[in-house]
């Protein structure tokens, strides 16, 4: 069974410019990571948007709801910047029932070599062919329903709730 992936930026893509010491994006690398991490999955990636998830809208969420309503699999990833990874979960968390929608980011970028972002994929494949349907962050190993997590901003994970 084929997982689709929707690439929507973040820190995940992000490259670094050595001239002005910013960073930006210019194209995803998750051929390279699933490549890197030899998968075997059949998959369907898709490319949706780069953004920084702190500039990410309404209206671009609305893109990624539509397009995981409107694809014909019921497996889905979701990479995604982690500053409003929660804000997408909830939406798709309201709206999706049919399906199985894990979203995933990295705090550090994949080129610098230190990321966490390669782990992060290896485990939202993972958990997209063994969870039962509804939405989910992945994130350092670990899976949180859409609407019993949030982003820590003083250690830098993800968290439950309650």
């Amino acid at each position: 069974m084929t997982i689709r992936i929707f690439v929507t930026g973040g820190t995940f893509d992000k490259e670094y410019n050595e001239l002005t010491g910013k960073l930006y994006f210019k194209d995803t690398h998750l051929q390279e990571m699933l490549k890197l991490g030899r998968c075997k999955v059949d998959l369907d990636i898709r490319t949706l948007m780069m953004l920084d998830s702190l500039e990410m809208t309404d209206a671009d969420r609305g893109i990624i709801l539509e397009n995981c309503v409107m694809c014909q699999e019921e497996k889905i990833i979701i990479t995604h910047g982690t500053d409003t990874m929660e804000q997408t979960a909830q939406m798709l968390g309201k709206a999706i029932k049919n399906k199985t929608v894990v979203l995933t980011g990295a705090m550090i970028p994949y080129k610098f070599g230190s990321s966490d972002g390669l782990f992060n994929l290896g485990s939202a494949l993972a958990f997209a062919n063994t969870l039962p349907y509804g939405v989910y962050i992945a994130m350092n190993g670990r899976y949180f329903n859409w609407d019993n997590v949030r982003k820590n901003r003083q250690t830098g994970e993800f968290e439950e709730i309650r």
